[in-house]
C-alpha cells in the first residue's frame, strides 16, 4: 500500500513538473512585436492604440518609431514595464490573445506594406521603374550573404537607408509605392541585380562611388 502511494506521489510530481516546463516553454516562445515587425497583428495593435488615444500615426501594420513611442506611452500609463515592445503582458493589457502569432516577421501583406513605405520614403517622385528598382535592391540584399535575410531586418539595418534619418520614413506612403512593392516581390528587377544605389548629385561617401554601376534610373545610380 505504501509503495503504491509513493508511486502515485512520484507520478504526480512528474506530471506537475511537465506542466510547469510546458508553461515556461510557451512563455519563452511567446511572440513579441517590436520595431521592424509587421503584419495583421501589428495593425490591430495600432488600431487599439489609436482608438484609445495613444497613437496618432498611420494604421499600416508596420511597427515603426511612432508605434514604438505609442506602446511606451501605453505601457507607462498602464503600469507595465516600459520597453516599447508588445509582449504577452502588453498584449493582455490591450485585450489581445497573448498567444496570437499573426505575421510577427511579416506575412505577404506585411511585406508589401513595409517595402512600400521604404520605396516611398527613398524614391517618392522617381520614375515607376526606379521605385520598383529600390524595392528590388531590398530583396536582392535579402538573398545576398552580406546582408540580413529578412525584409524587415534589411530595411531596419542601422545606417542602411537615409530615410530613417531624414524623416522621410514617417511621411505618407505614395500610392504608386504599393504596386511597386508588389511588382518587386513578384520578381521584377529593373536594377539588374543591384544591392546598392545612390544619388550622384548628393552622395559624398567615397566608398559608394567606387561601386560598379549597373544602371541609372531617374536620380538613382544602381550598383553591384
Amino acid at each position: 500500500m505504501l509503495n503504491r502511494r509513493k508511486l502515485i506521489l512520484a507520478l504526480t510530481v512528474v506530471f506537475t513538473l511537465n506542466i510547469m516546463i510546458i508553461a515556461l516553454a510557451q512563455r519563452a516562445d511567446a511572440v513579441t512585436y517590436a520595431r521592424g515587425s509587421s503584419g495583421e497583428t501589428v495593425r490591430q495593435i495600432q488600431e487599439k492604440l489609436l482608438d484609445w488615444g495613444y497613437y496618432s500615426g498611420e494604421v499600416d501594420g508596420i511597427f515603426g518609431s511612432k508605434t514604438e513611442d505609442a506602446v511606451e506611452y501605453f505601457q507607462k500609463k498602464n503600469g507595465l514595464a516600459v520597453d516599447g515592445k508588445v509582449g504577452p503582458a502588453t498584449l493582455e493589457a490591450l485585450g489581445m490573445p497573448a498567444g496570437e502569432t499573426s505575421s510577427a516577421s511579416g506575412g505577404a501583406s506585411g511585406d508589401v506594406a513595409l517595402l512600400a513605405r521604404l520605396i516611398s520614403a527613398e524614391a517618392r517622385g522617381e520614375p515607376y521603374a526606379g521605385q520598383v528598382a529600390v524595392g528590388a535592391v531590398v530583396l536582392n540584399r535579402v538573398e545576398h550573404p552580406s546582408f540580413p535575410n529578412t525584409i524587415s531586418e534589411v530595411i531596419f539595418q542601422p545606417g542602411a537607408f537615409s530615410c530613417m534619418l531624414d524623416g522621410q520614413w514617417d511621411e505618407p506612403v505614395a500610392d504608386s509605392a504599393y504596386q511597386a512593392a508588389r511588382d518587386a516581390l513578384a520578381g521584377s528587377d529593373p536594377s539588374g541585380g543591384a544591392i546598392y544605389y545612390f544619388n550622384p548629385v548628393t552622395a559624398t561617401n567615397a566608398w559608394i562611388w567606387s561601386r560598379p554601376e549597373i544602371i541609372t534610373i531617374g536620380k538613382h545610380r544602381f550598383c553591384a
